[in-house]
C-alpha cells in the first residue's frame, strides 16, 4: 500500500475531525450521537485495514509520511508506525468507540460539544503514537491536555474544577522539562527533530543522564509513577465516564510509551545506570497503590488507585531492560486499557441507576442485577490476572523479566498479586453479595433502580469480554506484532 502513496495514517488521524465538523451543524441529539458513533466505527475499520497491511516481520517503521512543515527549523510532518505504536493506534480507535457508547445516556448537557470533543481527542491520541518528529510529537502531547481539561472541567462532577486544574498543572510542569530536553536534542543532533535521525546518534553518558531526567519528568507524571500520582485519583473521580476511559485507556499509556519510544533509543546507558532506582519506584507504586486501594470507600476512586498499582507493573517491566519485561509491559498496557476501561464503563452504567459512588450503598447486585454481576466477575478476574484472561499473560511476562533481572525483586511481586486479588474480591463481595440495609433497598425498589443491562450496555460488555478472553487465550494476537520491534528497541542498549 505504501507504493500507492496512499496517506493511510493521515486519513486515520484526521478523519475524526470531519465527523466533529459535521456535528457542529446538527441540532438533534440522536443525529449527533449517530454521527459520532459512525465516525469512530468507520475509522476503526480503516485502522483494521491498516493493521491487515502491516508487516509484522519488519522491525522498522511502516506507512511513513514525511512532508516539510517549517523548513527553516528542520521541522517535518513525519509519521509512521512500528509493531509497538500500531497496537496503541488500534487501542485508541477501540477506546473512542466505547467513549461514544458509554456516554449515550450519561451526557445531557452540551451534547454537541461533548461528542465533537471526543472525536477531536481521537485525532490527538492517534497522532501522539504516530509522530516521528519530536516537535510534532510535542504538539500532539500538549494538545491532549485541552480536551481532557474540558472533559473533566465541563462535564465532571462536583470537584471538577479542582481536579482539572490539578491535572493540567502537573502535566505542564513535566512538559516544560521535556521541551527543554527536546530543544537540547535539536542542537546535539544536528538541528533536526527527526526521531529516527536522532536515534542513530550516540550521546555522552552525562548528557544521557540529564536528558533522561528531563523526559522522565514528563513521562513519570503521565503514567503516573510514585510519587507523581496524586493528580490521578482526583481526575478519575471527577471525570465523566468517557473521560475516565480515555485516562485509563490511553493517557496513562502515553507516558509509558514515551519511555520505550524515546528513552531507550536516546538514553540507553542512563537507563542501565538508573534502572535499580526506577525499579524501586515501580515496586513502591505496586504495593502502595494496592494498600491505598483497599482503603477506598468510593467505587470510582478505588479503581483509580488500582491503576497506580497496575501501572507500577508496567514501569517495572519497562525497566527490567530485558525482552520478557518489555514485551510484558507493552502487552499489559493494552490489557490495562481494556480492563480498567471496562471497569469504569461498568461503574458509569451502575451510577446511572444508583446515582452514588459510595460502596456502602451498593449490595446484592448478584440477586437483582445478574447481567451486571456477570460482567463484574469477568472484569474483576481480568484485573487480578486470573489465568485465561488477558492480564495473566502480561503479568506473567513482567514477572519473568523481574526474576531474570533480580530474584528478590521478583519475589516482592507476590505481595502485589495478593493485594490486587484482595481489593478486587473485597469490592465484588461488597457490591454483589453483601446484603443491602433494608431502608436503602426499599428506596431502590420504590424508584425501580434495579434495572439490568440494556442492549447498548450488553454490546459494550460482551465486546470487552471477547477482547479479554481473546488476548488471554491467544496472546500471540498481540505479541506477534511486538517480537521484532522489541528486539530493535533492545538493540539500543548495546549500540
Amino acid at each position: 500500500m505504501n507504493e500507492l502513496s496512499i496517506p493511510l495514517l493521515s486519513i486515520l488521524i484526521f478523519f475524526p475531525l470531519i465527523g466533529a465538523f459535521v456535528i457542529f451543524f446538527l441540532k438533534r441529539e440522536i443525529h449527533i450521537k449517530l454521527v459520532a458513533l459512525i465516525t469512530t466505527l468507520v475509522n476503526f475499520l480503516w485502522g483494521v485495514f491498516l493493521l491487515y497491511h502491516f508487516d509484522k516481520n519488519k522491525g522498522e517503521f511502516q506507512f511513513i509520511e514525511d512532508y516539510v512543515w517549517i523548513e527553516t527549523l528542520g521541522i517535518s510532518y513525519k509519521i509512521g508506525v512500528d509493531g509497538v505504536s500500531v497496537l496503541f493506534v488500534v487501542l485508541s480507535l477501540i477506546i473512542s468507540i466505547f467513549c461514544v457508547l458509554c456516554s449515550w445516556n450519561a451526557i445531557k448537557e452540551r451534547v454537541r460539544d461533548f461528542y465533537a470533543l471526543i472525536l477531536i481527542t481521537e485525532t490527538i491520541m492517534i497522532g501522539v503514537f504516530c509522530a516521528l518528529d519530536l516537535f510534532l510529537f510535542y504538539v500532539f502531547w500538549e494538545a491532549l491536555l485541552i480536551p481532557m481539561f474540558l472533559l473533566i472541567g465541563v462535564w465532571g462532577s462536583s470537584q471538577r474544577i479542582y481536579a482539572s486544574v490539578k491535572f493540567v498543572l502537573f502535566t505542564i510542569a513535566g512538559s516544560v522539562l521535556m521541551l527543554i530536553g527536546i530543544m537540547s536534542l535539536y542542537f546535539m543532533g544536528g538541528r533536526t527533530f527527526d526521531i529516527l535521525e536522532l536515534q542513530r546518534i550516540s550521546y555522552p553518558v552525562k548528557y544521557q543522564l540529564w536528558l533522561f531526567l528531563a523526559f522522565f519528568a514528563a513521562f513519570a507524571i503521565k503514567v503516573p509513577m510514585f510519587p507523581f500520582h496524586t493528580w490521578l485519583p482526583d481526575a478519575h473521580t471527577e471525570a465523566p465516564t468517557a473521560g475516565s476511559v480515555i485516562l485509563a485507556g490511553i493517557l496513562l499509556k502515553v507516558g509509558a510509551y514515551g519511555f520505550i519510544r524515546f528513552c531507550y533509543p536516546l538514553c540507553p546507558e542512563a537507563i542501565i545506570l538508573l534502572k535499580p532506582y526506577l525499579q524501586v519506584l515501580s515496586i513502591v507504586a505496586i504495593i502502595y497503590g494496592a494498600f491505598v486501594t483497599l482503603m477506598q470507600t468510593d467505587i470510582k476512586r478505588l479503581i483509580a488507585y488500582s491503576s497506580i498499582s497496575h501501572m507500577g507493573y508496567v514501569t517495572l517491566g519497562i525497566f527490567t531492560a530485558n525482552k520478557f519485561g518489555i514485551e510484558g509491559a507493552i502487552l499489559q498496557m493494552i490489557n490495562h486499557g481494556i480492563v480498567t476501561g471496562a471497569l469504569f464503563m461498568w461503574i458509569g452504567s451502575i451510577y446511572e441507576r444508583f446515582h452514588t459512588r459510595e460502596i456502602v450503598k451498593y449490595g446484592e447486585l448478584g440477586r437483582y442485577l445478574p447481567g451486571f454481576t456477570s460482567a463484574l466477575v469477568i472484569f474483576s478476574a481480568a484485573a487480578i490476572g486470573f489465568p485465561g484472561t488477558n492480564s495473566f499473560v502480561g503479568e506473567f511476562l513482567i514477572t519473568l523479566g523481574a526474576f531474570k533481572d533480580n530474584i528478590i525483586m521478583g519475589f516482592t511481586l507476590v505481595l502485589g498479586f495478593l493485594l490486587g486479588a484482595s481489593y478486587m474480591i473485597w469490592l465484588f463481595y461488597r457490591v454483589s453479595v453483601l446484603e443491602l440495609p433494608s431502608d436503602i433497598k426499599e428506596e431502590y425498589i420504590k424508584k425501580d433502580t434495579f434495572k439490568d443491562v440494556d442492549f447498548r450496555e450488553a454490546i459494550m460488555f460482551a465486546t470487552l469480554v471477547v477482547l479479554i478472553f481473546l488476548i488471554g487465550l491467544k496472546p500471540q494476537v498481540v505479541l506477534s506484532y511486538l517480537t521484532i520491534s522489541v528486539e530493535h528497541i533492545m538493540a539500543y542498549l548495546w549500540k
